[in-house]
């Protein structure tokens, strides 16, 4: 009996083979490079080339690969920006589409690290065991994404958190001319940040290798290096990797608030995390694009830079935002910085910049030089989210603050004109005088909020006015000391809220009691001369001076 194999079977046997074939087809478009130079490489007959797709370009005379980002989309040509190693890329080498945009790795793993802006590390303490990509060019949450900006990022340095408060979520610009210590107020607060539960990126831009080498160390010896990671596209390397430098530290910084503390997407019952970003700086990153821009022939506009410019940066500060308690309530804060040109703050990118961004630090180079550093012009640096960004209590007794020192500035004008002056206007130049000094600080000297808030309080109920101007500091330094060792409870109290009537009495008695001590350790000269004009009164003058001989 022979066997009979029917349709029916023979159907069934090739349904289940088709329905086991899980091949996927791969559509990638082939071409070749009809020009290069510069870093830019003209690639003729790729017609589903996407805006900023990640092409591979394959060397014909080494075999490598280099990757580039597809930038003009023209009806012929593609126009696209090498990164790596551009030399190895000749006229006739081939080129495919990835059918993906550009994207780097990121992860936990990253914090600790100094990487490219292709996140390949830099630091030669090996690769990177990286768990996401992220694309580097990224939407901004829309409205309903966000919440509004509501907690502080304490920086530590007085001027800044008394008066131009910053708050997590927000952009605030760092302006000034070169050498005025931009890089290291952004530094400081990176350095604040030690003891909390921020992470932090710098980003390097066109910057010389050894500056981010001594800045990575200096984050070492603080303590801050192991929550950092820094995003480096030194001067030696090409335009297109200063291009993307911010964007790519940008993608980094949006892993750590889009997922929580495991890698997982954020949620309500998962937060995202809080991050600190610093763009050092923009300016450099506006003449790459410049570069660029040139060299991919775009119109020039105005001062040479291209058109789109103010898109370029819009589009990458509005990226920072505080996220919605839906969204994990993470937070990316940005600090980018600007360098300007003897002052002049309405040049093109500078305008461009403060358009942006929620408010600017603005360092004066006169201010840096009297010695007044940081050197922030109190009187046009701003913050437009303001005492939202603030502890109730330094919002408090900071209140008055601005208004005094215009006060001062004003009258110190007018007092160089004349020396006849009315206790009222002395009253003012003096007390001016010494809140001015009782803003300067040190590198790497930040101060608790909660020694901020005594510091101005004692300033404004005039503790300090009748201490000489070269004991101020001392003054502020040891009397936050003697709060934390004499009296840590009502210290601690103090960021809890506003302060109480209770409160500020008890702070009143226990400054006044610092002041004695102070006194006797630190004497002012006025009061020394008092004293050695009241001797010379009731002692003989031989007593007097045997008394000066042993000074």
């Amino acid at each position: 009996m022979s066997d009979s194999i029917s349709s029916a079977a023979i159907m069934d046997t090739l349904r289940d083979q088709l329905s086991q074939i899980n091949a996927t087809v791969d559509h990638q478009e082939a071409s070749v490079v009809t020009e290069v130079g510069d870093g830019i490489a003209h690639v003729t007959g790729l017609k589903t080339a996407m805006a900023g797709e990640l092409l591979k370009f394959t060397s014909s005379a080494t075999g490598r690969d280099v990757y580039g980002l597809a930038q003009n989309l023209d009806r012929d040509e593609v126009g696209a920006v090498l990164f790596g190693d551009v030399e190895d890329i000749k006229e006739g080498d081939e080129c495919r589409t990835t059918g993906r945009v550009m994207d780097i790795p990121t992860g936990h793993a990253m914090l600790g690290r100094v990487v490219n802006p292709l996140g390949q590390p830099i630091d030669g303490l090996g690769p990177i065991p990286t768990t996401h990509r992220r694309p580097i060019e990224f939407k901004a949450p829309g409205i309903m994404e966000r919440q509004p900006v509501c907690e502080p990022v304490q920086t530590g340095l007085l001027a800044i958190d008394a008066m131009v408060p910053i708050g997590r979520g927000q952009r605030e610009l760092i302006i000034g001319d070169r050498k005025t210590g931009k890089t290291a107020i952004a530094i400081d607060a990176i350095v604040n940040q030690r003891d909390t539960d921020m992470l932090c990126i710098y980003v390097a831009i066109g910057q010389k290798a050894s500056t981010v080498a001594a800045i990575r160390e200096s984050l070492a010896q603080h303590g801050v290096l192991d929550k950092t990671v820094i995003v480096a596209a030194t001067a030696a390397d090409s335009a297109p990797m200063q291009y993307i430098a911010p964007m790519a530290g940008a993608a980094i910084g949006e892993y750590f608030m889009y997922n929580d503390q495991y890698g997982n997407p954020a949620d309500e019952t998962h937060p995202g995390g809080h991050v600190l970003v610093v763009y050092d700086d923009l300016s450099k990153q506006a003449v790459a694009y410049r570069q660029m821009s040139l060299t991919l022939h775009r119109p020039p506009g105005r001062e040479a830079y291209p058109g789109d410019i103010f898109y370029l940066h819009s589009r990458l500060l509005e990226r920072a935002c505080k996220l919605s308690d839906a969204n994990g309530a993470g937070s990316l804060t940005a600090l980018p910085i600007i360098e300007t040109q003897e002052g002049d703050v309405s040049a093109y990118i500078p305008t461009n910049v403060i358009s942006i961004t929620d408010g600017q630090i603005y360092l004066q180079s006169n201010l840096f030089f009297q010695g007044q550093r940081p050197a922030v012009d109190v009187g046009i640096s701003v913050s437009r989210v303001g005492g939202d960004a603030q502890v109730k209590a330094m919002k408090q007794v900071s209140g008055t603050l601005r208004l005094d020192l215009a006060s001062y500035r004003e009258k110190q004008a007018f007092s160089q004109f004349g020396s006849d002056l009315d206790a009222t206007t002395q009253y003012q130049l003096n007390h001016g005088a010494h809140m001015m000094e009782m803003l300067k600080q040190q590198r790497y000297s930040a101060l608790d909020v909660r020694d901020q808030i005594t510091a101005i309080f004692a300033a404004k109920e005039n503790f300090l006015d009748d201490i000489d101007l070269n004991h101020v500091n001392l003054f502020r330094d040891g009397l936050a000391k003697y709060m934390a060792e004499k009296h840590p409870a009502l210290r601690k109290s103090l960021a809890d809220g506003k302060l109480s009537d209770d409160q500020q009495a008890r702070l009143k008695t226990h400054i006044a009691s610092f002041k004695r001590e102070f006194l006797l350790e630190h004497p002012n000269k006025k009061q020394q001369s008092d004293v050695a004009h009241a001797a010379e009164q009731t002692t003989s003058p031989d007593q007097s001076e045997a008394e000066k001989g042993q000074e």
